[in-house]
């Protein structure tokens, strides 16, 4: 009987360590997936690359047990601000998204930003996929604190049929380009030229694009250094003449209406010019009977800037340098930035990355190759003005640009708004 009650016991005893290691396991599986938590943030809320994002997440967990990728996002200019806190807290996301130049810089001077020069220099085979000129913008003092993804130009789209009708060539000239405008008119257009004037940012692609072609590269390089900056040469002045020349073709109705509802009347052949991104190619095969082609932004007569220069600039990836995970952050920056994941954007968002040969015939909306060759033979690329400067004074010359569109500045009260941002950050050191 003792030895049938001590067989029993055991028994029990090895069911009962059985059950324990298997709950301790469990619980360790769930505590490892928490402590494998990456946080994502990003500035793609909207279709279809929200689409794509969300797929991103889920292969990438998929392909790594364990690990739990939360991600947000938000729109452009609440993400700036949102970043901005985020980078400045102890609360910085692991991935986040960033332009490119000075916003880029700006974050790395919190000194948050990751250094990640030693992930393009110990992974070459990766590293040889991405195009070199796109890494630039993010190389600062040597060190690369950016990987990225998506790649960018600004030119002023076209209506083929509406030019052909009117008997217009491609203007290379700004005399030119005022003539088709007019002829456009003439033809019945009464807005030839649509933008929508309640987005600042696209009132700074304008002015960014005007004060490179009209201002030598000496003053804008002194001006646009915060600390030496005076915006006292009489170009500017010109330069906002000049917008608001191009603000006259655009009807009243420019000022009551964001891009994209503008974009949309260019897609419905409702207006024939729009100065549009690249990255928005994908948008106009909304209208499959739309034929359109592209030109750049026309020289000025008395301009000093290098009329072959492209507006545009890079987006992509930054890493905390304050994070658990750094070596996994890594891992999903790469994840995205990869030749099949960069196809897979161009296809689903039809918009291009930095990724060699992302683009294809098969995968892109019309005219991406075209784009491509225009961004990779740009003499120089010159990025959005509200990325070049101080966004206090981009805001300025921004919202300056949106009073003159309502005829509440002038250009000469813009300069002195612009002027006075500037001093006053000047005097804040």
């Amino acid at each position: 009987m003792k030895r049938k009650t001590t067989a029993i016991f055991a028994s029990v005893l090895i069911l009962l360590t059985a059950a324990c290691s298997s709950t301790n396991g469990d619980q360790a599986g769930s505590k490892d997936q928490q402590t494998t938590t990456l946080k994502f943030f990003h500035r793609w809320p909207s279709e279809p690359r929200n689409s794509y994002f969300n797929y991103i997440v889920k292969e990438f967990e998929k392909q790594n047990p364990g690990v739990k990728i939360e991600m947000e996002s938000v729109l452009n200019d609440s993400y700036k601000e949102k970043i901005k806190v985020l980078v400045s807290s102890n609360n910085i996301p692991d991935v986040f998204t960033s332009w490119s130049d000075s916003f880029a810089e700006n974050l790395v001077s919190s000194g948050k930003v990751k250094d990640i020069t030693s992930m393009f220099d110990s992974d070459a085979n990766w590293a040889n996929t991405i195009i070199k000129s796109q890494i630039k913008p993010f190389t600062f003092n040597g060190k690369i604190y950016g990987v990225p993804f998506t790649m960018d130009g600004k030119a002023f789209f076209y209506n083929k049929k509406a030019f052909e009708k009117a008997g217009i060539q491609k203007p290379k000239t700004w005399d030119e380009l005022i003539a088709a405008l007019d002829k456009l008119k003439g033809a019945g257009y009464d807005a030839p030229l649509m933008e929508g004037l309640q987005n600042t940012w696209a009132v700074s692609h304008y002015l960014g694009t005007m004060n490179q072609r009209m201002l030598s590269p000496e003053v804008i390089a002194k001006d646009y250094k915060t600390e030496t900056a005076q915006y006292s040469d009489p170009g500017y002045v010109k330069v906002l003449e000049y917008w608001d020349k191009l603000v006259s073709y655009m009807g009243p109705a420019a000022t009551s209406i964001d891009h994209e509802a503008a974009r949309n009347l260019f897609i419905a052949e409702k207006v024939p010019v729009m100065y549009l991104q690249f990255a928005e190619l994908g948008y106009l095969t909304k209208n499959p009977q739309l034929e359109f082609d592209f030109f750049n932004f026309p020289v000025f007569p008395e301009g000093k800037g290098n009329p072959g220069a492209l507006t545009g600039a890079p987006e992509g990836f930054m890493i905390s340098n304050t994070g658990k995970h750094q070596e996994l952050a890594e891992k999903f920056v790469k994840f995205i930035v990869s030749p099949e994941n960069a196809a897979k954007f161009q296809k689903d968002a039809g918009a291009m990355t930095a990724v060699k040969g992302s683009a294809t015939a098969e995968n892109s909306p019309k005219g991406t190759l075209e784009a491509v060759d225009v961004i990779m033979n740009a003499s120089e690329t010159t990025p959005w003005l509200d990325n070049a400067i101080n966004i206090a004074i981009a805001d300025a010359f921004m919202k300056g640009g949106q009073a003159m569109a309502s005829k509440s500045m002038t250009p000469q009260q813009v300069m002195e708004s612009v002027q006075k941002a500037a001093k006053s950050l000047q005097n804040a050191k």
